[in-house]
């Protein structure tokens, strides 16, 4: 579904039950460079900013706003269990059951993930940078769903939003000796590397045993786009944050 506030993955957005979607950056309240959807709690906004947009998307989507549980992100491969809305503080996913509160990520370039088990309603959100994903964190998770909720991977959907993508995510090699052949080209005219984090992040998850069908794969990427998403590279550290969540109704 298109929506100035949101997008709904294709997968998940007509199961019954769950409500689904990844913010643009439209429609909110915040004065530039965070304009105007800013969903972040760490950014120079000024909180009642954020929680003025977080109540909007909350009201589009129809789901509560203090329902939501969040993580403080810190670019590592740490997941939390989580039963109760509120913020986690040094977590890059988090997973809960079926009735468990609305979970979700905040980016600007690095890769949300979100999981549904289709069987026992367990749900995660994952935010993987470049070290979130050489540390395997979208793998790590789908192994903790298994061990905590028992998981089948077969039957997951799964939803690899939008970031910076394949063909704007220029490195050194200090980075890209991290990622396999398959997963860089290298860019000679400025003797560094392109990395696709959405295929490195993809390929964990199928490695696990999800259908490739099972996989939507966002087409935006948020340098490209940066009219409709916000971009921490692009706007020089500056700017806002979006939030893809999985929540249920």
């Amino acid at each position: 579904m298109q929506h100035e506030l949101f997008y709904q993955p294709q997968l998940l957005r007509n199961i019954s039950g769950i409500r689904v979607a990844e913010s643009t950056r439209h429609g909110g309240v915040s004065p530039a460079p965070f304009a105007s959807l800013n969903l972040g709690i760490n950014t120079q906004d000024s909180d009642e900013h954020v929680w003025k947009n977080r109540n909007l998307l909350s009201k589009a989507l129809e789901i509560h706003p203090e329902s939501w549980a969040y993580a403080s992100q810190v670019h590592e491969d740490r997941i939390a269990y989580v039963d109760a809305p509120g913020k986690y503080e040094g977590y890059d996913a988090l997973i809960c059951g079926k009735n468990g509160p609305s979970i979700g990520v905040q980016t600007a370039d690095c890769t949300p993930i979100l999981i549904y088990d289709t069987q026992t309603g367990a749900r995660a959100a994952i935010h993987a940078g470049w070290r979130g994903t050489i540390a395997k964190i979208a793998y790590k998770t789908l192994v903790e769903m298994q061990r905590r909720f028992g998981t089948d991977a077969r039957e997951c959907l799964v939803y690899i939003g939008t970031c910076i993508d394949a063909n704007s995510f220029q490195v050194g090699e200090e980075v890209a000796q991290h990622f396999s052949p398959e997963l860089k080209t290298p860019d000679t005219a400025e003797g560094k590397y392109l990395v696709d984090l959405k295929k490195a992040n993809a390929l964990q998850l199928l490695d696990l045993g999800v259908p490739e069908q099972h996989i939507e794969i966002s087409s935006f990427c948020t340098i490209k786009h940066n009219d409709r998403y916000f971009s921490h590279r692009l706007e020089n550290g500056i700017t806002g944050r979006m939030m893809t969540l999985i929540g249920a109704v």
